[in-house]
């Protein structure tokens, strides 16, 4: 049965509960002792300070006491410049409304902001100036319409794609913001009334129903649970599916109980970014009460397993923490659109250097002809009733003038599409990628999600993956394995443990099962009858109590048939808590001020006087509880490296060295360890605990660093219980998935805060480490033997490295020393000492020269340091990949970043590019899917650049033979519709569906890989060829049909057709001659294009209003036409025709090896399968 005992003294007369700690339940009167004065200060093991200054109170004068000093005074001061009063249900009418707005637009501001922000891409304002001077009389060469519309088109589509994404927005605002809610209403006695969201003000008391969203930041005044307890999923607001568990105040859950109202002022700090923090205090019935983070639901949380609760609202609409943390990652842009740049720049030369040489030009052929100028009609009109010319400016203006004609004549130069079908052709590759079946986790049905579709290309060139351990490696599903207790190894053979525990007519069982020790259970259940076993129960009570873990029972199928469920937001703390259970001490019901266990079929009670929650930087989480036998008792547990440091080893000194050999043996099989622990505190030492930790509760500048100081206090000369392994199993296919890598050159560099034995342990399991390495070890604990280390492995890797080259000079020798390979293992404390010093150089150079590197003990921010490390000193694409908070940093630090959708939550997702279920899937995400993203994407970038230099080559070559006046054949029509419509659609498929290798011969063959870091596809070399092609086809589709017609009487129109049919039929022959896999969408588009193209022309040349009409039906109609397209596309093919065979056949790379293997294994495949056929009788 559960204990009846009394709890213990929580709260002494005048103090308030701690803030984090959750409130007791108040002892009945009668057992109240008589009060006591407040302790004075002592100078013992807990000395602690109770002069904490309030700083929501203002000083007022006239105060007993002495004056507050200059110190205090400022911290009253800023406290209250930085507070925010509240009065309970009263809502202030000069607080911002509780609507929230996400859309970006309005309907007045779409226009001119949609615009600005299209503008801020430099080559719109490029295109944007030349539309403007077509504008001008002087300089327009295109009708002023269509110079407009191929800018207008690529503005309006942008801007039709902002306006349905800002329309989604607005509707799901207005869905949000009209959501009802049950609000107290004023002068009321507990009457909830019907509300809207955005109607809501900060001091409404709001009444939630379970399974609802809170509408806003609220702190809980009571709850349906007697004791104040409400359980809340955040899964809107970071992610995490499991439960939290919120408390209200005992003083407002007994007020609300009482009277049905809560009535009081509460000041908290102003609105910021921090969900995980808070600190208010409440003023309630003259007493004043802290507030912390358990005592705040936040909104977009859902309420769960709680019928209600009643809070009132802090913070609204734009001040609540979920919309000041609404901000996406950091806006990355893909190695190839920088690089992009760099052409864009040379195309730019090229344009001025066509537009300086028609200029000059013109302004040589004016000075000789000036004197026949005055005939010259075409170039020069006059008005002979007043003798003015109107037409000429003088040869220095006309120079100027013929400059800002060619800049519009060869504006698509830079083609003003390659934008638009840059993101088109993401957008497609992202749903392919989505689409594969292979990045599909079946056990979490978590499909691959590209959460950034710019930089999609990316993932061809990765060299270096930074990998966190737990959740991404491992599956994060601990497992309880082994203990050691007082200094006993209980680590021998395993019996399926399963424990029941009997409540009323129902059978409670826990819901997962821990395989058990006979000897340990054996010794419990002689508990009482020696020392030994004292312990043991002892340990197993540490491990169900030292938690935040709330129990859940769940219905079966069998109404007698009870499951419980342990939820928290630790996957250890859940392993533990089994594990406890399965040894009969069960954790059955938590509250906001006890806990009641199980053990070994007596429920007992304990009470919860005070929680140090786990922190990063005590390593350590601490409960004090009021046993059933009156006791009060510390439990402890933590990593190694922080309760060693803390044991009582005067006493402890044998078990402490034999708990940690078991240690370094638990890490040696890569189990993650804890050290648990626990010391018993007399009347004194607890009541001058709690008088200190009552008071520091009670502060809001500061309060974290007061309250981790009295933790740091209290948790001293600990008696050593034991240490617990837990498993955490690989996740399938991580060893395959990393020599993958391995092979693709892409070095893993795996970043974890387990300790180093464990770290190292995992690297042989998942094959990073192996047996013929060379580890180099850095651990230290200062900046001079850190600095030390460094030197001496840089040497050591220097003279390894020099052993490898030996093959040169003795073949010999060769296979041994070439096989030498390096492995750099690094602490935390190492790095604390290396990244902020000059000394990261020295690692650096180290690190490069290993082939794995293995951190451990690594906080957040020495995560993406470590990142950093080699983003900034190399021009090497990195990739973080990760599944929990911690990794956040390290994500948004690398080029690319990948969250894994684990047990941790989704905050490495939600600040990802690319999310995914398993580690494993990062093979074919890179080495097939990056690979075809960046062949494909560098090949369309190349190919635009080419298909529109052609185009201008062939403007260019007619303004030589026209007396450089910058008139043109080919239409304005034509010239404008070429790069937007004639040549950008194939370009654009090809850029989707081409694929230069089978997905199983690029997982076959990981080298393939390489050809992305190289930057095989996309360089200057190529781009340089690609518009040496241009040159020359462009000269073949002018000069061959200038020859061809130039004795004929055909006009500039009809020929003008032709010069604009042939480089669209070249330019799809060459995108033809270079697909891989063709199908009959590519087909379709190809040639369907050139079909389109001759249709245009047709229709063009069908207006009669239109310069040319009728010429395309004139020059078809001979038979010389036909024959020269035929002669242009063959002529114009050969050179690259020429030197594709060329490099193929005698130079070719590891890409056209492989693809020359597919063929021949097809042609192979497909004898093999041959049926011989039956003669014809």
């Amino acid at each position: 049965m559960a204990s009846e005992r009394p709890l213990l003294i929580a709260t002494p007369p005048g103090t308030s509960t701690p803030d984090d700690a959750p409130s007791p339940q108040p002892p009945a009167a009668s057992l109240l002792p008589p009060a006591q004065p407040e302790p004075p200060l002592r100078a013992d093991r807990l000395a602690f300070s109770v002069e904490v200054p309030d700083p929501f109170r203002p000083s007022r004068r006239g105060d007993d006491g002495p004056d507050p000093s200059a110190s205090s005074q400022r911290e009253r001061d800023v406290g209250d410049e930085e507070s925010r009063g509240v009065v309970v249900g009263e809502p202030s009418a000069e607080s911002v409304g509780n609507a929230i707005r996400t859309a970006k637009y309005s309907v007045l501001t779409f226009l001119p902001r949609n615009l600005f922000e299209q503008f801020r891409r430099l080559s719109y304002v490029y295109f944007l100036v030349i539309t403007v001077l077509n504008q001008l009389p002087q300089v327009a060469v295109f009708g002023r319409g269509a110079s407009v519309l191929p800018l207008a088109f690529v503005l309006f589509v942008t801007a039709v794609k902002d306006a349905y994404e800002d329309f989604r927005r607005h509707r799901s605002d207005r869905m949000e913001n009209n959501r009802l809610a049950s609000v107290l209403a004023p002068g009321t006695a507990g009457e909830f009334q019907p509300k809207k969201w955005k109607h809501i003000r900060v001091g409404d008391v709001v009444r939630v129903s379970s399974n609802e969203t809170l509408p806003a930041d609220m702190v809980l005044l009571a709850t349906s649970d007697p004791t104040g307890v409400a359980h809340v999923q955040t899964v809107n607001l970071d992610g995490e599916t499991n439960l939290k568990t919120r408390y209200a105040k005992q003083e407002t859950q007994v007020r609300f109980s009482q009277s049905g109202d809560v009535a009081g002022i509460l000041r908290c700090e102003r609105p910021n970014r921090n969900i995980y923090g808070f600190q208010a205090n409440l003023e309630i019935d003259g007493k004043r009460v802290s507030l912390g983070p358990s005592n705040i639901v936040l909104r977009g949380c859902e309420l769960k397993n709680t019928t209600w609760a009643i809070g009132v609202v802090v913070y609204a609409g734009k001040e609540t923490k979920v919309m000041l943390n609404n901000s996406g990652a950091p806006s990355k842009r893909s190695r190839l659109e920088t690089q992009l740049n760099r052409e864009t720049a040379i195309l730019s030369i090229m344009l001025v250097g066509m537009c300086t040489t028609a200029s000059v030009l013109a302004g040589i052929w004016l000075l000789n002809h000036r004197g026949q100028l005055e005939f010259t009609q075409f170039f020069r009109e006059k008005d002979y009733t007043t003798g003015k010319n109107y037409n000429y400016y003088g040869v220095g203006m006309q120079i100027f003038i013929t400059f800002l004609m060619a800049v519009i004549v060869y504006q698509v130069i830079i083609p003003i599409s390659l934008y638009i079908s840059m993101e088109l052709v993401r957008l497609g590759q992202a749903y392919f990628m989505g689409a594969d079946n292979d990045l599909y986790d079946k056990s979490s049905r978590s499909k691959f999600q590209c959460r950034a579709l710019n930089i999609n290309e990316d993932l061809g060139q990765i060299r270096y993956v930074f990998s966190d351990k737990t959740g991404t490696l491992t599956e994060n599903k601990m497992m309880f394995q082994c203990a050691s207790i007082r200094g006993v190894d209980y680590s021998s053979s395993k019996d399926i443990g399963g424990y029941s525990v009997v409540v009323g007519d129902y059978l409670w069982t826990p819901k997962m099962a821990v395989k058990t020790d006979p000897q340990l259970v054996k010794l419990l259940r002689d508990s009482g009858t020696n020392e030994e076993a004292k312990h043991v129960l002892e340990f197993f009570l540490v491990l169900a109590a030292c938690n935040t873990i709330v129990p859940l029972v769940l219905d079966t199928r069998d109404y007698k048939q009870k499951l419980i469920d342990y939820q928290g937001e630790s996957p250890d703390e859940q392993a533990l808590a089994y594990a406890a259970a399965s040894y009969g001490i069960v954790l059955v019901e938590r509250t906001s001020g006890y806990i009641v266990i199980d053990v070994l079929g007596d429920r007992q009670r304990f009470d919860i006087l005070g929680l140090h929650e786990f922190d990063s930087d005590r390593k350590r989480m601490s409960v004090i509880v009021g046993c059933p036998d009156k006791t009060v008792k510390l439990y402890v547990k933590g990593a190694d490296s922080s309760m060693i440091g803390i044991t009582n080893k005067s006493s402890d000194l044998d078990i402490v060295h034999a708990t940690e050999a078991h240690l370094h043996k638990y890490s040696s099989l890569g189990l993650r360890t804890l050290v648990v622990g626990m010391c018993e505190l007399s009347q004194s030492e607890f009541e001058e605990w709690q008088l200190a930790y009552g008071n520091a509760s009670t502060a809001v500048l500061g309060r974290g660093n007061l309250l981790r100081s009295i933790a740091a206090n209290i948790e001293c000369n600990i008696h050593i219980l034991g240490a617990t392994g837990i498993e955490d199993k690989l996740q399938d296919g991580v060893p395959e998935a990393i020599e993958s890598l391995r092979q693709a050159g892409i070095k893993v560099w795996i970043l974890t805060g387990d300790k180093q034995e464990t770290a190292i342990s995992i690297g042989y399991s998942c094959k990073l480490l192996t047996n013929d390495m060379t580890q180099i070890v850095i651990n230290n604990n200062s900046k001079e033997s850190c600095q030390r280390t460094l030197v001496e492995a840089i040497a050591t890797a220097k003279k390894l490295r020099a052993a490898s080259s030996i093959d040169t000079l003795a073949p010999v020798l060769a296979p041994e020393a070439s096989s030498i390979t390096l492995s750099l293992i690094v602490d935390g404390n190492s790095l604390v000492y290396i990244l902020e010093t000059e000394l990261q150089e020295e690692l650096f150079k180290l690190a490069t020269e290993c082939s794995v590197v293995l951190c451990c003990r690594v906080a957040p921010l020495q995560k993406a340091g470590i990142v950093a490390l080699i983003k900034n000193r190399t021009d090497d694409m990195t990739l973080a990949i990760g599944d929990g908070a911690n990794d956040v940093s390290m994500i948004q630090m690398a080029d690319v970043g990948v969250g894994i959708s684990g047990q941790e939550g989704r905050q490495a997702v939600m600040a990802s590019d690319f999310s995914m279920g398993q580690f494993r899937f990062l093979v074919p995400l890179l080495l097939v899917h990056g690979h075809w993203n960046y062949q494909r994407m560098a090949y369309m970038i190349l190919y635009n650049f080419y298909k529109n230099a052609t185009f201008v080559l062939v403007l260019f070559w007619y303004v030589l033979y026209t007396a450089f006046t910058l008139t043109t054949a080919i239409t304005e029509w034509s010239s404008l519709l070429y790069t937007v419509l004639y040549t950008s659609l194939p370009t654009i498929v090809v850029g989707i569906l081409d694929k230069d290798l089978s997905k199983a011969t690029l997982l076959a063959y990981p080298k393939l890989y390489g050809s992305g870091q190289r930057d095989e596809k996309y360089n200057v070399n190529l781009f340089v060829l690609n518009m040496l092609e241009a040159l020359w086809q462009s000269l073949v589709v002018f000069y061959l049909p200038y020859f061809a017609y130039r004795q004929s009487t055909i006009d500039m129109s009809s020929l003008g057709d032709l010069w604009a049919l042939a480089p669209v039929i070249v330019v799809n022959m060459q995108l033809a001659m270079d697909i891989i896999r063709w199908n009959w969408i590519i087909h379709a588009f190809v040639w369907g294009t050139i079909a389109a193209t001759t249709i245009c022309l047709f229709v063009i040349d069908s207006i009669w209003f239109l310069p040319g009409y009728g010429a395309i039906f004139h020059i078809m109609g001979t038979g010389l036409f036909w024959l020269l397209l035929l002669i242009i596309v063959v002529t114009a093919m050969v050179p690259h025709f020429v030197f594709k065979a060329f490099t193929e056949h005698f130079r070719p790379n590891d890409i056209q090896i492989a693809r020359e293997m597919e063929k021949f294994r097809n042609v192979n495949q497909a004898n093999r399968s041959e049926i011989p056929m039956g003669g014809v009788s």
